[in-house]
């Protein structure tokens, strides 16, 4: 398949009410049945202030809830809080017809100011790559993104489209924070000739305001689509045979020199 038609669904998730966000997904996604791929926000299934909370429902990612948002129509990316034995992480599941092909652990866990998602959340330990209708495709979460080897990571695992999924709110730790997204995205899709989905949720919870903001930008690192801040709905076309004409045409990720990365990463660790 050249085209991959990926539906950005920008939520505003009500904070712990599972059933309650899992009804709102549903019926966005029976509106773009005809979607290859949908995607949710970071944690579009539980909100994101759980530490507020005196009683949270994880989900298993074996929960049948979850499979059945990918039973009909698209493939769906949906965020949520995931419990296994008693560990929970910051996830994000790919389902396809019925099923929880790939669990995506959020990998760096911000610790500092308003985020605390390390008191939460145990990290992941491993970036995933995998071929959904004809794409192939990696899932970073929201903080992933600002770490520059996990993109580069994935496009050398053949990533043709990095989905980004989020709860940015609005800030200004040294530019604002919408400007500094813009930048995060436009450089890996320019640097890694691939598509990057992007989808950030909407609302407010516990005084915070989410930008949403959600896009979809191309190799060129210019947007094909871009939502406001409300919740909203988006579907756009992603061409797959350019992205891969332009890694014949312009090999960026020809020489990766993997052998110099781990020679380099063991001498600043042993410096740790």
């Amino acid at each position: 398949m050249d085209v991959l038609r990926v539906a950005l669904l920008q939520t505003a998730p009500r904070l712990g009410e599972v059933d309650t966000n899992l009804r709102d997904l549903q019926e966005r996604l029976d509106r773009v049945s005809g979607a290859d791929m949908a995607v949710t926000p970071e944690l579009a299934l539980h909100g994101y202030h759980l530490g507020s909370l005196t009683d949270v429902e994880p989900v298993g990612a074996d929960d049948p809830r979850i499979a059945g948002l990918g039973r009909y129509g698209p493939a769906v990316i949906v965020g949520f809080a995931e419990a296994q034995r008693h560990h929970r992480y910051n996830s994000a599941a790919i389902v396809d017809g019925g099923q929880v092909r790939m669990v995506q652990r959020k990998l760096y866990l911000p610790n500092y100011r308003d985020w605390e998602e390390r008191k939460h959340f145990r990290p992941g330990d491993r970036l995933h790559c995998l071929d959904v209708r004809g794409a192939r495709i990696a899932v970073l979460i929201c903080n992933d993104l600002w770490q520059p080897p996990l993109p580069w990571l994935a496009a050398h695992d053949d990533a043709e489209v990095l989905v980004v999924v989020a709860n940015s709110v609005r800030s200004q730790p040294a530019a604002d924070v919408r400007r500094v997204w813009d930048l995060l995205i436009a450089h890996a899709a320019v640097t890694l000739q691939c598509h990057v989905v992007f989808v950030n949720r909407s609302g407010t919870e516990n005084g915070q305001r989410f930008w949403g903001g959600s896009c979809a930008v191309g190799p060129d690192g210019q947007a094909l689509v871009r939502l406001g801040e409300d919740p909203d709905t988006v579907e756009v076309e992603l061409d797959l045979a350019m992205v891969r004409d332009l890694r014949r045409r312009w090999p960026l990720l020809q020489e990766p020199r993997f052998e110099l990365i781990a020679r380099e990463t063991a001498r600043l660790a042993a410096q740790q």
